[in-house]
């Protein structure tokens, strides 16, 4: 049978190209060895930020006599995994059923089996041939393995975590990245003992994030007493639990959030490597001109979001767009309490690029609807460029921050200024008002500071 795409992969990078390739008339096959929606919808982003949405519930109820509500017994509050877990999966369901819908819809031909790429126009699947033009690698990356010298039983990946009928007491998380933090502050705030193993030291801890954030992130765990711990040697403890530098870690699960590794399809041609993912040029490319490969596999970025928008840019280039990927408008989310955001460049990076910079912030103290909802800690920065006042780069700690760093990208993607920030109309009472006195205080002129 005979296709112009093939997808390996039905992640967020791999159904969204499908369903855009079936929307422009490409006879499109998409190849799942597992379930629809691949790692995020079924393992990763949704049933996470699910079970962190509970979480987070727990401790608002526990602030709920700040706004006048009585009768809440703290004591007798605790976090039920078993309810919050069976409402994750609830929600993982029906967005796995709407993208299987939606393929459908747009006449992608869903096949279940393990690729294997045989030549640059065809795949086979259990000894089915399939003929094409193009294909498209998105099969995604898993964790690395954690590599240590640990009691049987005791590393838990994220899959697994997802399966236990409880949660363990002392765990520990393994890992470096914003997925780390995430599970650590889970933990947290559904009352375990937790503490965050990071391999390496300081510099290693969020690696890419502007310094301002990591900082912030290390004064939020400090406050709510989660210890890091950097580390060269990791190995079991005489006790059943970790030992850490030599120092006994007490630890009954270690959840690995370590870095990813490309899970690369089968193939009877050679694909050019880096660092172990597939090596693409600015257009999603492999060494082979008709094959791509979008999303974790490529290396190029773990977030779901750039997943989605790499499958786009790819159908994109299929049918004839010849704008090279932009990396550095993709935004950075992470869904801590409060949540952090950022697009753009870092400040460290536009001092390496040489721009006559300005940073400007306003603080969440100042806004009115973060004073409404009790949620004041967080600021807004926005670094520009000093001559015209163009935004570089901007980064949100705020409730609401994975949601409103939405304007920020727009800004950046139309070249925009601090002026135009500044002008832009902004409801009023609402946190996105931070955005305006930002613009406006970028030429030393705030309204409400």
């Amino acid at each position: 049978m005979a296709f112009d795409l093939i997808i390996i992969g039905s992640g967020p990078a791999g159904y969204v190209a499908a369903i855009r390739a079936g929307q422009v008339g490409l006879k499109t096959a998409i190849i799942e060895k597992s379930k629809i929606g691949g790692m995020c919808l079924n393992w990763g982003c949704i049933p996470t930020k699910a079970l962190l949405e509970s979480a987070k519930k727990l401790e608002a109820v526990k602030g709920a006599a700040a706004f006048g509500i009585d009768g809440i017994d703290k004591d007798k509050l605790t976090f039920n995994w078993p309810t919050a877990l069976k409402r994750s999966d609830r929600i993982v369901k029906r967005l796995t059923k709407g993208v299987e819908f939606l393929l459908k819809k747009n006449g992608v031909e869903i096949i279940a089996g393990d690729a294997e790429i045989t030549s640059q126009t065809s795949v086979t699947v259990d000894n089915r041939l399939l003929e094409t033009k193009y294909i498209m690698i998105a099969s995604g990356s898993r964790p690395e393995p954690p590599g240590y010298t640990l009691p049987k039983g005791m590393t838990i990946g994220i899959g697994y975590l997802l399966q236990l009928e409880q949660l363990p007491e002392k765990p520990s998380v393994l890992g470096s990245g914003p997925h780390a933090v995430e599970l650590a502050q889970f933990f947290k705030m559904a009352g375990k003992d937790v503490k965050m193993l990071v391999p390496g030291s300081e510099e290693d801890f969020l690696p890419g994030m502007d310094p301002y954030l990591v900082d912030f992130v290390k004064k939020t765990f400090k406050k709510s007493k989660i210890d890091i711990l950097f580390f060269s040697t990791l190995e079991g403890g005489s006790g059943g639990g970790l030992s850490v530098d030599g120092t006994e870690v007490a630890c009954d699960g270690l959840i690995n959030a370590l870095g990813r590794k490309a899970v690369i399809p089968s193939s009877r041609i050679e694909f050019e490597l880096e660092d172990g993912f597939l090596k693409v040029d600015d257009f999603l490319r492999t060494n082979y001109e008709n094959i791509y490969a979008v999303g974790d596999v490529n290396g190029r970025s773990y977030l779901a979001h750039a997943a989605s928008a790499q499958g786009l840019h790819a159908v994109n280039v299929i049918g004839g767009f010849k704008e090279p990927f932009d990396d550095t408008r993709v935004p950075l989310n992470m869904y801590t309490s409060p949540e952090i955001a950022s697009v753009g460049f870092s400040e460290p990076e536009v001092e390496e690029l040489g721009y006559s910079y300005k940073v400007t912030e306003f603080p969440l103290t100042a806004n009115g609807k973060a004073l409404i909802e009790g949620h004041t800690e967080g600021l807004v920065r926005i670094i520009s460029e000093k001559k015209y006042g163009e935004v570089l780069g901007v980064q949100i700690v705020a409730e609401h921050a994975t949601d409103m760093i939405a304007e920020a990208a727009l800004v950046l993607r139309l070249e925009g200024t601090v002026f135009d920030v500044a002008n832009t109309i902004h409801a009023h009472p609402t946190v996105s008002e931070i955005f305006m006195e930002a613009g406006f205080a970028a030429f030393d002129q705030p309204i409400h500071k």
